[in-house]
């Protein structure tokens, strides 16, 4: 994608997002390319194996490193899964921290230590999940909860939400309502695969749905336009059909009748 990418008009996508474990230290033809990207476009990092959530000590050495990378590059928004992903080695899938109080303090914790290494907040993302081992609150009281004793900032990902209320039978209106939505830095929008008419699976390899973009309209009508991210991660199609959902996108967020927020920057 790095050549479609900069051949396309500059005013197509107002910023980018990249994990930074796939760059960082990556030289070269591809590392020339990707740093010609992050200064033509405001960037945001989205990581993939903080472990926010595990047992396991916090990898303080990869945070260092995305502080580096991050004032290398100018970037200000470093965002991760509200999930856990390692137990004595990366366990190579994002999984459910239990919804208790004793693992918001946990969590909020660890966090706060993210936090003092990297000199600002960071962005934690709702994730999506197939089972759930202990759940003394709901996924958004938990959600609020580590949120507000972390101090941290919420990615809202929309697309999890619905996939979310089609497993566990949940309204996605009111759990989207339950959300700190003040603390919404920007939103993430992707399809998913349909395993079954009560079971969808996340999986960034589609195009997003119908219902997934009524409930961004949704959201945007709560919180306003904010900057939004369409993720797609396999079975790519060409960049002008990702163009045309970034679009549509835009379209979604003129028709909230709000002035569109600016890029993450």
């Amino acid at each position: 994608m790095l050549g479609p990418l900069l051949s396309m008009d500059q005013g197509a996508v107002d910023f980018m997002e990249a994990a930074p474990e796939n760059w960082i230290g990556v030289g070269g033809r591809f590392g020339k390319q990707f740093r010609e990207l992050a200064e033509r476009y405001p960037l945001a990092l989205h990581g993939l194996s903080l472990n926010i959530g595990g047992p396991d000590p916090l990898d303080t050495d990869l945070v260092v490193a995305i502080r580096d990378f991050m004032n290398q590059l100018g970037v200000s928004v470093y965002s991760e899964h509200l999930t856990y992903c390692a137990a004595e080695g990366h366990l190579y899938d994002l999984l459910p921290i239990p919804f208790t109080r004793e693992a918001v303090g946990y969590v909020a914790g660890r966090v706060r230590q993210v936090q003092d290494i990297l000199g600002r907040r960071i962005v934690l993302e709702n994730a999506s999940y197939y089972a759930q081992t202990s759940a003394e609150l709901t996924e958004a009281q938990f959600i609020r909860a580590v949120i507000e004793e972390s101090d941290c900032d919420l990615l809202l990902d929309v697309n999890n939400v619905y996939v979310n209320s089609i497993n566990h039978r949940y309204d996605p209106i009111q759990f989207i309502d339950a959300l700190p939505l003040e603390r919404v830095r920007y939103v993430h929008v992707a399809g998913h695969y349909n395993e079954a008419d009560d079971l969808k699976v996340d999986t960034h390899g589609s195009a997003v749905i119908d219902p997934v973009w009524a409930l961004l309209a949704q959201a945007y009508e709560r919180m306003g336009p904010v900057p939004t991210l369409l993720e797609r991660d396999f079975n790519l199609p060409p960049l002008d059909d990702l163009l045309e959902e970034v679009a549509h996108m835009r379209s979604l967020q003129q028709l909230s009748g709000l002035t569109p927020s600016e890029a993450v920057s």
